[in-house]
Formats: C-alpha cells, structure tokens, sequence
C-alpha cells in the first residue's frame, strides 16, 4: 500500500517532456551523468539522470532537496521530465528512479504483473563499465561485492554500537534503561579508514544497483 502511495505521487509530479533528442553519452560525462535502456514491445526506452544540472534546469525542475532531474526518451526524444525520486509512465508498468548520496539505487522497470527487472546501462557509463567487469572477471566481481557488503556491515554494526552508547548516556534514558558501553572502540585513524571504505563500498554497490536502505544507508 505503501509503495502504491509512492509510486502515485512520483507519477503525479511527471511533466511532458519537450520532444528534444537524446544526447549520445559522452566519456566525459562518468561522474556527472547515467543513461540506461529499455527495450518494450517495439520500442527503445532511455532513461537520462544528470546529477550536475545546469541552472536553468535546476530551477524549473529541480525540488526543494536540490536532486537533479531525470528525463524518459522513447526511441531517441524526450517524452518526460521528473524530479528525483522518479516513476515514469510506460507500456505495461513504470520505470522508478532514485539516487542516494553516492549514486544510484533505483533504475528498474516495474510491470504491472510479474517480477521487476534492471535496466540495461549505457556501456560507456559508469554502470556500463562496472557491469562489463562482472561479465569479464565474474569471481573477481563476486569477490568485490562480498567484500564490499562485508565492510559495510561492519561499519553499520560499529555505527549501531557507538549510537546505543551515545543514547545511553542521556540522564534521561540512563535513568530508565541504565548506560551502555561498546565493546568496539575503534582508534580515530581506523573510524576514518573504514568511513572511507565505507563510502567506495556504497559507491561499488550503488553502480550495480545494490541498494539496501539498511545497509547502504549508513553512507548516505
């Protein structure tokens, strides 16, 4: 029910978009730009997310929040414009996109019936070049993401154990629950480096589209 909710207000904020082209990918664009595909019934759908918008697109279309806006093409022109988080309108379902702070966590064709799929990333983007490295070196990329998800369970366990402690040493909550000590308490130097793992991690999971909101929240 809740995502129904979701899903209809992300649709209510789409606008038409202004039947522009799309714009070939360029190398230059890695970290500024994703562009991933659909292919429905007999046409091709592209999903364009700039997360650097220029001015003038950042005040018409951009939220309060200040995310970039995405743009739905079919077979090359531009059909819709959305803030982010997204849901587009498309034959069969809706394609729903969302980013988090290190990149994105949502790029998937929801049908109206039947399991949700990833869509195809542009294969000079940085999902696309992430994507071709799991197809080359399939057990060196499985390697990768156990131990990105690894470092970042780590981090949300000590995160976890660290806040009880902070909470805890409330007069109010230790008058009712009594104070708590973790029995984790990392050097300075060792709470940056795994901040900073923590981050690369996130990152590598987020161009595989591996979102956790539990896991991966804890770099967003």
């Amino acid at each position: 029910m809740v995502k129904e909710l979701k899903r209809r207000w992300r649709l209510s904020r789409v606008r038409a978009g202004d039947g522009s082209a799309l714009v070939d990918y360029r190398r230059w664009q890695l970290f500024s730009r994703s562009l991933f595909f659909l292919e429905l019934e007999t046409h091709v759908y592209a999903v364009d997310v700039r997360y650097l918008a220029d001015a003038k697109t950042r005040k018409q279309h951009e939220d309060a929040a200040g995310r970039s806006p995405a743009a739905l093409y079919r077979d090359g022109v531009q059909l819709f414009r959305s803030n982010l988080p997204a849901a587009f309108p498309v034959p069969g379902g809706v394609v729903e996109v969302a980013t988090s702070a290190v990149g994105l966590k949502r790029m998937h064709f929801v049908p109206d019936h039947g399991v949700e799929r990833a869509l195809r990333p542009h294969p000079r983007s940085q999902e696309g070049l992430r994507a071709r490295f799991g197809r080359r070196f399939p057990r060196t990329s499985a390697a990768i993401g156990a131990i990105s998800l690894v470092v970042l369970l780590i981090a949300l366990v000590v995160g976890l154990l660290q806040g009880a402690e902070a909470v805890t040493k409330i007069p109010v909550v230790a008058g009712h629950v009594g104070t708590f000590t973790s029995p984790v308490r990392p050097p300075q130097w060792a709470k940056i480096t795994l901040s900073v793992a923590g981050v690369f991690c996130a990152i590598e999971r987020a161009l595989r589209l591996r979102y956790n909101r539990l896991i991966d929240s804890v770099t967003s």
